[in-house]
């Protein structure tokens, strides 16, 4: 073995190690968040108080009195992290590494994942008040019939064709799905874990969703119900400007450079 050749093997398995140790260093750094998620006393009792502020605004709401011609009140929902638990996915990636094939399309199949706290008990509550329920989330249409059975089997209410609307190819965001409700319904409450399931949110960078939730500051625990999601969301896509495609290299030296730090 020649020289050149030695010297060659040797950068690339440098090169080699350098990047599994940047893959697995970008999957590590998720166990907090998720250990967080999972076992946490406080994120349980996010989504309980966050629940229960949905059940009085809806007294509130309902206690008003309606016009004749008043749309039919309803609410909007998220499913993932606001409803359905998918933390066990999130969970694998960190134990066997994001490379593993075992995609976001395998684990819906499933329809394993179990309800949030809280979750279920306010939409049922909802529907006991005679309010239409709405499940707008950005899984694929495809995964319409597994996402349903998911619903259905933890209990959730009017978790059918008509009122679970998730995303068709080319699509956008939420806005269509969301306008497509009020045409029929007024939307009294929104819930979800990520700015994206409110209106005007979407494709902001870093700066400009601070910005928009200090101007919408009244808005959440009266129609907005905002829940904590620290394992992914737009708040990490926009830190990569919205380019998930980066390599890990490259992500991991964007989430140092948005730290904040004394001097």
């Amino acid at each position: 073995m020649t020289l050149i050749t030695v010297a060659f093997l040797s950068t690339f398995l440098a090169s080699f190690h350098v990047n599994a140790e940047a893959v697995a260093s970008l999957s590590e750094q998720n166990t907090m968040s998720v250990l967080w998620f999972q076992k946490a006393g406080e994120a349980k009792g996010l989504f309980y108080q966050g629940y229960n502020i949905g059940r009085m605004r809806l007294d509130e709401i309902m206690s008003k009195s309606r016009g004749r011609n008043a749309l039919k009140p309803a609410v909007v929902l998220d499913i993932d992290e606001t409803i359905l638990d998918n933390s066990p996915h999130q969970a694998w990636y960190v134990i066997a590494g994001r490379k593993i094939p075992f995609n976001w399309n395998e684990w819906f199949k499933r329809a394993e994942a179990k309800p949030l706290p809280g979750a279920i008990e306010f939409l049922t509550y909802a529907k006991s008040l005679g309010v239409e329920i709405y499940y707008i989330s950005n899984r694929y249409h495809s995964q319409k019939d597994a996402t349903i059975k998911n619903l259905q089997h933890v209990g959730a209410p009017q978790a059918d064709e008509e009122h679970v609307l998730l995303m068709h190819p080319g699509e956008k965001g939420k806005e269509t799905r969301r306008r497509q409700v009020e045409r029929t319904h007024e939307i009294v409450l929104l819930f979800g874990d990520n700015l994206g399931d409110f209106n005007g949110f979407d494709g902001l960078s870093v700066s400009k969703r601070n910005q928009m939730v200090d101007k919408y500051r009244e808005e959440f625990g009266k129609k907005l119900i905002l829940f904590p999601n620290p394992m992914y969301g737009d708040w990490e896509s926009a830190i990569y400007n919205y380019n998930n495609k980066i390599t890990d290299d490259e992500k991991m030296k964007l989430r140092r450079k948005f730290l904040e730090t004394y001097r």
